[in-house]
């Protein structure tokens, strides 16, 4: 219910009688709906714009020369995949022009449980930024593999009823959907609003997954993709995230008629990209070097996500909008000069005005938890055209099945469960990492998030899972020796550390790592993540083996 007396004073500031809380005084206003840029000031009260013309302000912000324009909304991330903590990568994401963002939280969600999930909200409780939590969907993504956590249609129910949820998060059991199972079917029912995940789904199977109301999609590999999705009612989101790079691809499905019903979002970026380059601020700038014209970047960073989550008055400099605003040196925002979170300034020359909240961890360390292992249990079988082997491509985590007559320029890979020491171990064969000389181990792993491990010899991936401790991480081993750990103490996911310490050790890793002259053409730690995912074609390896994903099943032996 409108409050009267708020309503009157917005009309009096609109009017010009009463001075406005803050005006930004002779600015470049990025109108998107008009595709123009109109100079005047921007009157704002209550945190919301009230006016456009020429104003007087309790505070006024001269604003000459720069480009006032609606700040961004990241539709689909995993605080997890920064490899930071959610109050530190709030506190950078800030600067760089995010108000908005849809999180979520099923890594920590697979290997911490509710307690993961709680730990998560926590961090982000003194953050301006409006943080979605999406409750996970999927947890497990599937069957098929061992986590640490189960949730059921009914803890779904019981967790979304607490209120600390915005929607349901990407539904990653797309079989389940189309084949109406009744526990997939139940969640879906839970929430409103419920995040997509249909990796190369078309005709008949698209449309029972859509036919649950499923709004959104971040899987999308082509143009034609695109085109089928959006026509059957679907928003698509643009991911641009470490390694799964789409912009360039999708670039071409934006169009007159498509690009009220596309969004971007990240998905899966490391922090120090953050930091270097954005996130949304990152796709707007390589979506205008392509060609696509600045307003309908800016829409797309914006007022699209607002639209399809249903959020009125956000994402446009326009009257009764939410203040929610970047102000830059040039209508392409390369350079971020100011944020504004409900007309009050969160962020100036890069830098955040707030002091991220420190959190108790407790109940999210000390996670990995293995059985003793022989560095046998590492070399996969091979029959000469009979065993599938894993290829890996560029910029995608989508995988290619195989046949080799050899195992020459191959790598061994192997999932080892590592939440309750069960043993369990999968290996196989991938191709497209060259590895040489050594091997690299990490506990995070999508989306069970058990230990992957790829190497060119059994002994030195077995000591690379081994330097992972009880905290896990990442681990390189070269030539016999453990050259570097990364430590990664929250549920082996994400480091406590700050930012500038992830940064640097991560930097040292990546440079330590190239002493097994691997593919430059991915990054390999983040690709590796991947291999386990087994809701992405098109065949993964899991603690329980090989995976034919089209099959939705294991590989026979």
């Amino acid at each position: 219910m409108k409050n009267t007396q708020q309503l009157a004073r917005r009309i009096e500031v609109a009017s010009g009688r009463v001075k406005a809380d803050l005006v930004l005084k002779n600015a470049n206003v990025v109108d998107i709906f008009c595709h123009r840029v109109i100079k005047c000031d921007v009157a704002i009260a209550d945190g919301i714009i009230v006016g456009l013309g020429q104003y007087d302000g309790l505070n006024n912000v001269d604003c000459s020369g720069k480009y006032v324009m609606p700040s961004f909304f990241d539709t689909h991330l995993h605080f997890e995949s920064s490899m930071s903590t959610p109050n530190h990568y709030l506190w950078e994401a800030l600067a760089k022009g995010v108000t908005t963002l849809n999180a979520d939280p099923h890594e920590i969600a697979n290997v911490c449980g509710k307690e993961g999930i709680d730990y998560m909200i926590d961090c982000t409780a003194d953050s301006p930024i409006d943080v979605n939590f999406m409750l996970p969907s999927c947890v497990p993504a599937t069957p098929f593999e061992h986590g640490n956590a189960v949730f059921t249609a009914k803890d779904i129910k019981e967790m979304f009823a607490t209120g600390k949820f915005f929607g349901l998060a990407e539904m990653m059991n797309y079989l389940g959907v189309i084949y109406a199972d009744k526990e997939v079917l139940e969640k879906i029912s839970t929430a409103s609003i419920c995040d997509g995940h249909a990796p190369q789904l078309a005709g008949n199977q698209l449309n029972a997954y859509l036919c649950t109301g499923i709004v959104s999609d971040h899987e999308c590999e082509s143009v034609e993709e695109v085109y089928e999705k959006v026509s059957k009612g679907m928003y698509v989101m643009i991911r641009e995230g470490s390694q799964t790079k789409n912009l360039s691809t999708l670039i071409g499905a934006i169009n007159d008629f498509t690009k009220r019903r596309l969004m971007f979002c990240t998905d899966d970026r490391y922090i120090g990209e953050v930091v270097e380059s954005g996130t949304i601020q990152n796709c707007v700038i390589k979506a205008v070097e392509k060609g696509i014209d600045i307003y309908d970047a800016l829409t797309i960073a914006s007022l699209n996500a607002y639209e399809c989550y249903k959020i009125p008055n956000k994402g446009a400099v326009s009257i009764n909008y939410r203040a929610d605003l970047i102000v830059a040196d040039d209508i392409v925002p390369r350079n971020i000069l100011q944020v504004y979170k409900n007309g009050k300034l969160v962020a100036e020359n890069g830098k955040s005005l707030y002091t991220p909240k420190k959190v108790d961890d407790s109940k999210v360390t000390n996670t990995v938890r293995i059985k003793p292992l022989t560095a046998s249990k590492f070399l996969p079988k091979f029959t000469p055209n009979k065993t599938p082997v894993m290829q890996i491509l560029k910029d995608t985590v989508v995988t290619k099945t195989i046949y080799t007559d050899s195992t020459e320029g191959l790598n061994m890979c192997a999932a080892i469960e590592r939440h309750n020491a069960t043993g369990n171990i999968g290996t196989c064969w991938v191709k497209g990492f060259n590895l040489k000389n050594g091997a690299i181990a990490q506990t995070v792993g999508h989306d069970s998030h058990n230990i992957t491990v790829l190497g060119d010899n059994t002994e030195d991936m077995l000591l690379a899972v081994n330097a992972l401790g009880s905290e896990g991480g990442m681990a390189l081993v070269v030539n016999g020796k453990v050259e570097y750990v990364f430590k990664l103490d929250i549920a082996g996911l994400m480091s406590s550390k700050n930012t500038h310490e992830v940064i640097a050790e991560h930097h040292t890793l990546m440079e330590k790592t190239k002493a097994l002259n691997i593919n430059p053409e991915i990054e390999p730690y983040m690709l590796l993540s991947f291999l386990s995912l087994i809701v992405i074609p098109e065949i993964k390896i899991t603690d329980r083996g090989l995976f034919d994903v089209a099959k939705f099943n294991f590989f026979e032996e």
